[in-house]
């Protein structure tokens, strides 16, 4: 008997002693060597290589990632469920880049874009890659400008990265009418973001004639809301058949960076074509008591309503009334209310009006925030951050809302002092939460005891009007804010 060492081996292609030139006149064991040689062989806790066994499953060597070859066998339904698990939706951009199905795949997961290169739209590969697409922005790529310039321009409204040239243009514009793509160009581009996007929720559009909307409003029937910039009046007759558009941001007019104009014209167009608008917004509108009315009369459902940087004529304010259902009402960055509001007695009011917010807006002009307060006389929540000019005689005005409202907000009223505050705070009887933040002439020293009182009443205080406020150490104690549900914050 022969020692197994001797024994010859079953396997001449495992067999290292064996000659190859006995195995090449077959080809398929030839084929099979190879593919053997070309596998790697695992390495042992003792650091050699051992033979694969012809039981172990083969894969393909030339595949270096094997998660596509692991899903292969999933439908594009299972894989789509499982890749739409993953919360960060970053990672969609790496799975993109394992391999071609992936790719597809994971292009359908993707809902919001912002487009930079406008060529990347008008060829078509923007709905064929990310065809499920429901929020697009377009603005960025509308502009003609250095991708790879350090300088940024930001106003909360726009971005737009500038080139040394556009901001030397010497009009006072950084965006002049030769840095943005023209109108027809544009609509050929929303056109085919329409017809190949047809689910689109939201859209952010520069400088779109009345053809470029009008195709958006009758192949996307989804539509709910639109930001427009740069765009006149007549362009907005494009609207007209967005029958389920919801909210809407126009800006015409917006300061160093582009000049458009929308007047009343274009406020009445888009009054009678957005019946069912909830939530508007006017940037740089240049409206008056008309355009204001028409939206009053034909926007019955519109509950929200911003005026950013008005320029609106006088008497704007009584049309205001008109707007029967608004619920919140927003002034930003508003260098005048209203020049010449009229009698108090022609102005009306907003009977379900909740909320008056305004930030960083003039006013100096009395006449025209009594004017506003009285129009607004119902509301139960007032917030004032960041507006110059309130002094005591300008909120002192604010007495008119003695009879409803509840909840005052101050911040960065540098010149109200605590004695303004406190004569208009006593005259409100249903008061039960304020919040004063970096008012400095605000001072804890100046208390007296009827606001004291009044503090212990509220159901929720946050004092801090400035970095030396000591009261929360002086009303340790005394049980303010404790009675109930009532409680006292200090940040």
């Amino acid at each position: 008997m022969k020692s197994p060492s001797s024994s010859p081996q079953k396997d001449p292609i495992l067999n290292p002693n064996s000659s190859p030139n006995k195995n090449m006149h077959d080809p398929d064991e030839a084929l099979k060597h190879a593919l053997l040689k070309l596998r790697p062989r695992p390495v042992s806790q003792s650091g050699s290589t051992s033979p694969y066994s012809e039981s172990e499953p083969e894969s393909d060597s030339s595949n270096p990632n094997p998660l596509p070859a692991a899903t292969a066998l999933l439908s594009d339904e299972l894989l789509l469920k499982v890749l739409d698990k993953i919360h960060d939706r970053k990672q969609h951009i790496t799975n993109s880049l394992v391999c071609r199905r992936w790719c597809v795949l994971s292009g359908k997961l993707v809902k919001s874009i912002k487009l930079i290169d406008w060529e990347f739209l008008e060829s078509g590969r923007l709905s064929f890659r990310f065809p499920n697409l429901e929020d697009v922005n377009l603005v960025p790529a509308c502009i003609k400008s250095a991708r790879n310039s350090g300088i940024l321009l930001s106003n909360k409204l726009i971005e737009v990265r500038l080139s040394s040239g556009m901001v030397e243009n010497g009009e006072g514009l950084f965006v002049r009418k030769g840095d943005v793509f023209e109108s027809k160009e544009i609509d050929i581009g929303v056109a085919i973001l329409a017809e190949g996007c047809k689910n689109l929720r939201r859209v952010v559009l520069m400088n779109v004639s009345e053809e470029g909307l009008s195709c958006l409003a009758k192949e996307c029937e989804l539509l709910q809301e639109m930001e427009l910039h740069n765009c006149g009046d007549f362009a907005l007759r494009g609207i007209y058949n967005c029958k389920n558009l919801q909210i809407l941001k126009l800006n015409g007019n917006v300061n160093g960076v582009y000049d458009s104009v929308v007047s009343d014209i274009g406020l009445t167009i888009l009054a009678q074509g957005c019946s069912r608008l909830v939530k508007l917004e006017l940037v740089g509108c240049e409206g008056s008591y008309d355009g204001i009315k028409a939206i009053g009369q034909c926007c019955q459902m519109l509950e929200e309503l911003t005026i950013c940087d008005q320029r609106m004529e006088g008497g704007w304010l009584s049309a205001l009334s008109y707007c029967r259902n608004l619920k919140s009402l927003s002034f930003q960055s508003c260098k005048k209310i209203d020049e010449n509001p009229g009698l108090d007695e022609h102005l009306g009011s907003c009977m379900i009006l909740e909320e008056l917010h305004l930030r960083k807006c003039h006013m100096q002009d009395k006449q025209g925030v009594k004017a506003l307060f009285v129009v607004c006389q119902s509301i139960r929540e007032l917030v004032l951050e960041d507006c110059w000019g309130l002094d005591d005689s300008v909120f002192a005005a604010a007495t008119i809302f003695s009879r409803s409202i509840r909840s005052l907000s101050l911040k960065g009223c540098s010149i109200l002092t605590t004695q303004g505050l406190e004569s208009v705070l006593l005259s409100w009887k249903e008061l039960d939460r304020l919040r004063v933040v970096s008012c400095n002439n605000i001072k804890d020293s100046e208390i007296t005891a009827e606001l004291a009182t009044l503090f212990s009443l509220l159901k929720e205080l946050k004092w801090q009007p400035d970095s030396r406020s000591m009261l929360s150490a002086s009303l340790a104690g005394t049980g303010i804010g404790q009675k109930g549900s009532r409680s006292l914050r200090w940040n």
